[in-house]
Order: structure tokens, then sequence, then C-alpha cells
């Protein structure tokens, strides 16, 4: 008799739907699931910018603890939550193919159709460091509002319009989640970047457990992993944590550029006051590339603003 895979996960909405969707994946090919929902820190600290928390993996430990204790065999985490070094005895067993990656700007009305185009004064939500610095840098002359909670909560706060008139949110939690009437903006990633891994899942296992590896096997999306790897390999040469300012996204050549795919990096200094972005052709050696943007960045003094 087969094992079930028990397949952890947070329980927002969002969450939810990721993990639901990767069960119905594993049933297309005949693998039976359970889902068990797990209570993060992240999930408890509502009140609280992540930025201002201690310790990282907010939304991940919890799951990650439970892998360990062999409560669940398999976490679903969006891969942007997840820290780049996992723990000893854990390992990524697949990464699903990707959906876009970019910012949305979510507001009440149509109207403007970029960030670059709204009222100086507006009033925008967000509890990410990396979005905070850079609509610093980009509009200085708007006010950055704390949000927190689930995507449908603060979809809800900027349609109620009490104390923030946009917000700041991934595509694809909007996308997941069927928000399709939702007023929102699509941002140019090179103005607004990404961070690191959004809009991918990551599988998490035991290393060992050889049955959940090969369950997840048709899964796999390689180009989404390699895009993922030179994205996470940057991240972990600059030593940034999760919440850190720090971007990246790979994509097109820009005006001027090679028209093959980037790896593109970025820090924002937290106030807005300066930005350094930097890129590289993506090779057959994605971790390489991303270590290298990550030199380029340094070589710009990118350390000394992570350290402020």
């Amino acid at each position: 008799m087969k094992r079930t895979l028990k397949i952890g996960t947070r329980g927002s909405d969002l969450a939810l739907w990721q993990s639901r969707w990767v069960q119905a994946r594993l049933a297309d090919a005949g693998t039976t699931t359970e889902i068990v929902i797990i209570k993060t820190q992240g999930d408890a600290e509502v009140d609280r910018p992540l930025h201002e928390m201690t310790g990282t993996g907010f939304f991940t430990k919890a799951i990650e603890d439970a892998l360990l204790d062999r409560r669940v065999d398999l976490a679903v985490h969006s891969l942007k939550d997840l820290p780049t070094s996992l723990p000893p005895g854990l390992a990524l067993g697949a990464v699903p193919k990707r959906v876009d990656s970019n910012d949305v700007l979510v507001v009440r009305e149509h109207g403007p159709m970029s960030l670059l185009e709204l009222a100086p004064g507006v009033r925008i939500g967000t509890s990410s460091l990396r979005r905070i610095a850079q609509v610093r840098y980009l509009r200085p002359d708007l006010e950055v509002v704390p949000l927190r909670g689930n995507v449908p909560t603060r979809v809800r706060k900027v349609k109620e319009g009490s104390s923030l008139d946009a917000a700041v949110l991934a595509f694809a939690g909007l996308e997941r989640l069927g928000l399709s009437d939702v007023v929102r903006i699509k941002l140019d990633p090179l103005e607004l970047m990404p961070a690191p891994g959004q809009g991918a899942l990551g599988l998490e296992i035991r290393s060992d457990d050889d049955r959940a590896r090969t369950a997840l096997r048709s899964l796999d999306d390689p180009e989404s992993a390699a895009h993922v790897q030179a994205e996470r390999a940057l991240l972990a040469a600059l030593e940034g944590g999760c919440q850190a300012p720090v971007a990246a996204y790979v994509g097109r050549g820009g005006k001027g550029e090679a028209g093959g795919m980037r790896l593109y990096g970025r820090v924002t200094a937290p106030d807005g006051s300066l930005q350094l972005t930097a890129s590289a052709e993506l090779s057959q050696d994605p971790a390489a590339v991303g270590h290298a943007v990550a030199g380029l960045l340094r070589d710009e003094g990118a350390l000394e603003l992570l350290a402020r």
C-alpha cells in the first residue's frame, strides 16, 4: 500500500491555492496526498512590518520544522519567502513552471498607467522593504503606508480607500486567486524589480526522501528552476535575507542590450536615496551568473547600502 504524502502549508488563501494546485498535479500522476496547515511566525505577527521582525524564514521555518520532524513530507512555499540557505537535511525537490514575476500596482479606479503617473502625496501600501526602497527612489513624493495581511485583505483595503490609495502586490498572487476584477497596472520589472524567486513555487522535501523526490519529478520545470537559481544565488552572494532591499529578475535584454535572457540585480538604499543595478547574460551555469552580478553590485557599493 502506497504511503500518503503529507503536504505542509500555511493557511492563507494563496498558500492553500498553491498547495491544492500541487495536490491536483500529484493526483494526476497517481500520488495520494493530504494537506496539513501549519501556522508560521509571519502569520502570527501580522501587525509588524516583516523587516522589523528578528530572524529569518518567517513564513517557512515552522513548516521546515514539521518536515524535519516527519510530520509532513513536502512543503509548498512561495519561493521568494524561502531563505537561500536550507536547513541540513532539507532540499528543493522541484520548481514548477513559474508564472509572471512582475509586481503590479492595485488602485481603486482607472487613471494612472504607471507608478510614475501617480499624483504627488498618494498613499501607497506595502510592507516589503524592497518595494518601499524602490518606490521611495522612484517617487519620494509619495507616502508609503505599512500594509500586511493576505492578498484579499490588502486588495480590500485599497478598495475601501480608508487609509491608502494604492498598493503594490505580486501579479502571481492576484492571478492565482482569480482577482481579475481588481484595477491593476503591471509594473515594468526594470522600473520596480521583483523579489528573487517571485512568481515561482518551491517544493521542499527531506534530502533522503527518494519517494517524494520521484513523485515531484513531473512538476519540475528546468527553465524556471534555472532562472530562480540565478536570482537566489545573487541574493545569497550578497548575504541578503528574504526581507532585504535586494531585487532580481531574469528577462530579455533592455534597450541597448543583446536580446538574450539576462539576470538583473538591484540593491536600493532603504530611504530611496541611492539605487544600484547590474546585469549579465544568463549562461549554462545560473549560479555563476548570480555570483557575477552580485560581484558587480558589490563593486558599486551594495554591501554598504545593505548595512544601513
